[in-house]
């Protein structure tokens, strides 16, 4: 695995939508891991989970629990099935990166995790007090406290919320801007620490509502698989990923119309209600923002704006730390191929 390590680095091209420049600084790619890995590497393989409810495995139900396209991907890390405490998922509905900063982060670093996914940020974009700096400065200490432990990081990019949701234009410009700006911190910061990264906000992935639960917001069983399958591939190519692919059919029938209303009177109208009190207010003022400069022609000063606070927020991060003795990172990877590449070999 230590091999395998010192050449996983993986970059991408910014999701969809206006091209986002990255400060050059921000990229620097840290130094290359070399880590100690027990004999029987290839036999047991620790693996540390952080992240929401995508990682938690909402979407994916199975007998009374949630399961997930991480649970899926780490019956597959080793030649033999996990053994117990090999793989612990330590990611919470509605965490937002200082959430996985400073309450899951401790936990995965007393698990000495081989690998550690890292998949966080759209929770972010739903809050009233969203700050790109603040994302930007949790999520560089936490990937970079797991690679000096020598963990192989997983992260990946995700789909905004409004697409998603389908919400109006002037509602979901906003949201659109924000998650656009998360995944170029994610971006750089992949680069940064020598993440293997997942490309998720791809238009076609979203566009696939058999890949999504009844809340538009989660994937579906089938979706969880698609991850999970995807992130094994990448593993696989770098000699880290020693057991079966996740198998890509799903157990269960995908969601009905009536499984959607009935999470819309459910569920949905609980999280619309919490929303409500946190971040419609706000967003309604975005989105009268969003139609004013929309109606004058100045769309793209919002663009502008969002783009300084992006890079003022990768400027601010830190030099990446370098233990004495290390070598220089390493050479970059072939860039990650979007989600739906995998369409063609999972029957659909």
């Amino acid at each position: 695995m230590t091999a395998a390590r010192d050449a996983l680095h993986a970059r991408e091209a910014p999701s969809s939508g206006r091209p986002v420049t990255v400060h050059p600084a921000a990229v620097r790619p840290a130094a290359a891991v070399s880590r100690p890995v027990p004999s029987d590497a290839v036999r047991a393989v620790r693996f540390a989970a952080l992240g929401d409810s995508l990682t938690e495995g909402v979407g994916d139900p199975v007998g009374g629990a949630l399961r997930g396209w991480a649970a899926l991907l780490a019956a597959g890390l080793a030649a033999e099935p996990p053994r117990a405490g090999d793989f612990r998922n330590l990611a919470v509905s509605g965490a937002r990166t200082r959430d996985v900063a400073l309450d899951q982060l401790p936990r995965a670093l007393e698990h000495r995790p081989h690998l550690a996914s890292v998949v966080v940020g759209l929770n972010d974009t739903l809050r009233s007090t969203f700050d790109i700096s603040q994302v930007a400065a949790d999520l560089d200490h936490v990937l970079g406290r797991l690679a000096r432990g020598d963990a192989v990081l997983l992260t990946a990019c995700l789909p905004d919320p409004g697409r998603m949701l389908r919400l109006p234009a002037p509602l979901a410009r906003p949201l659109a801007r924000r998650q656009r700006s998360v995944n170029a911190v994610v971006h750089a910061l992949s680069a940064r620490h020598g993440a293997v990264h997942l490309h998720l906000a791809d238009a076609a992935w979203v566009d696939d509502r058999g890949l999504w639960s009844a809340d538009r917001l989660h994937p579906g069983e089938r979706g969880h698989r698609l991850i999970a399958a995807r992130f094994h591939a990448l593993l696989a190519a770098h000699g880290l990923a020693h057991g079966p692919a996740p198998a890509p059919d799903p157990d269960q029938p995908p969601p009905t119309r009536a499984d959607t209303a009935r999470w819309l009177a459910t569920a949905g109208t609980a999280w619309v209600a919490r929303r409500c009190h946190d971040l419609l207010p706000q967003l309604l003022r975005l989105a009268g923002t969003e139609a004013a400069h929309w109606a004058r022609g100045t769309s793209t000063r919002l663009d502008v704006r969002a783009d300084r606070s992006l890079q003022a927020a990768l400027a601010a991060l830190p030099a990446p730390r370098q233990a004495a003795g290390r070598k220089p990172g390493p050479a970059p990877c072939p860039q990650a191929e979007p989600l739906t590449a995998l369409r063609g070999t999972m029957g659909e």
